[in-house]
């Protein structure tokens, strides 16, 4: 399982431990991911991602999953949130319609 957020794309990172004695040796700097259900309003239902922290704070200032979900770009997006994001656009369309 890659160590990608679901939801914003971050990764991990790679840079140096620096001594003392300013030797330099390689690390990887891996975001903090917690396995979170998240509710959708409009789909009343929920979903589990793996989410970095930074997302899930992005995703609760944003106004929820559904605000977060149609405003990102796809890029970032992973499968799982990308067949979401779907859903939601197909559900806000019906709406409209009616």
């Amino acid at each position: 399982m890659s160590r990608i957020c679901e939801l914003t794309g971050k990764g991990r990172q790679v840079g140096h431990n620096v001594s003392h004695a300013n030797n330099k040796t390689k690390k990887v700097f891996l975001p903090n991911l917690q396995h979170v259900t998240l509710l959708s309003e409009k789909l009343d239902r929920s979903f589990k991602f793996r989410v970095s922290t930074h997302g899930l704070r992005s995703v609760e200032h944003n106004g929820g999953l559904d605000n977060w979900l149609l405003k990102t770009k796809d890029e970032k997006l992973s499968d799982r949130a990308l067949k979401v994001k779907r859903e939601l656009k197909k559900v806000g369309k019906e709406a409209a319609a009616a």
